[in-house]
């Protein structure tokens, strides 16, 4: 996977490199539009996000994925409430970058970026720390362009949960890129961003 400096590299020894970029703004410009139109048809009952100028809609998750999923929040809920740490969201929490709109499984927002959000505020920013749970039809925006995104945009830590083959990969941010830290099948788990906490994968998968 080429690194932003690498892209801007290739970018610049381009010779139709000005040609190129009035067609990314053409693009982009279209999108913006795609975009307010998105926002416009989204409500709580409706899955969806904003990837790449398409809506991308979401199927009902599997028993074995929320799961997964209510298991984590609770034991992450009651640790960052316990250790004032922050806040934790899940699900429905809409992530605005700066092209594409995502609801991650699981967020975490430190104390000083939760303390200045509003209730009735809908478009958040970049998490600290990002949880998703693999199934068929995500798994690929997981690996690909949200692995790419959440990393350009500053998430310290990202979780790829697969809740069929049990396991947890935990990648780490250096320098606008997500690097693989571990890939564990059993023992404890402990997260850098949400600071103290560790889980043992057995509880996670209970």
């Amino acid at each position: 996977m080429h690194s932003q400096d690498e892209f801007l590299t290739q970018m610049k020894e381009h010779p139709n490199i000005v040609l190129l970029m009035e067609e990314v703004r053409a693009l982009l410009d279209s999108e913006i539009q795609k975009r307010v139109e998105f926002r416009n048809l989204i409500h709580e009952n409706v899955s969806a996000e904003f990837i790449n100028g398409e809506i991308v809609y979401h199927s009902p998750s599997k028993r074995r994925h929320w799961r997964v999923s209510a298991n984590l929040i609770a034991l992450l809920v009651t640790y960052v409430k316990k250790n004032d740490l922050g806040e934790i969201g899940s699900e429905k929490v809409m992530i605005e970058l700066t092209r594409n709109d995502y609801e991650p499984d699981i967020v975490f927002f430190n104390k000083e970026k939760s303390s200045k959000f509003t209730d009735d505020q809908m478009l958040f920013p970049a998490p600290d720390f990002i949880v998703e749970i693999l199934s068929p039809s995500t798994e690929k925006y997981d690996r690909k362009e949200k692995f790419i995104d959440y990393a350009a945009h500053g998430v310290g830590e990202y979780w790829i949960i697969d809740p069929e083959l049990e396991f947890v990969e935990q990648y780490f941010n250096e320098n606008g890129m997500f690097n693989l830290f571990q890939k564990l099948h059993k023992g404890q788990l402990e997260s850098k961003m949400v600071k103290g906490f560790v889980v043992e994968l057995k509880d996670i998968f209970k």
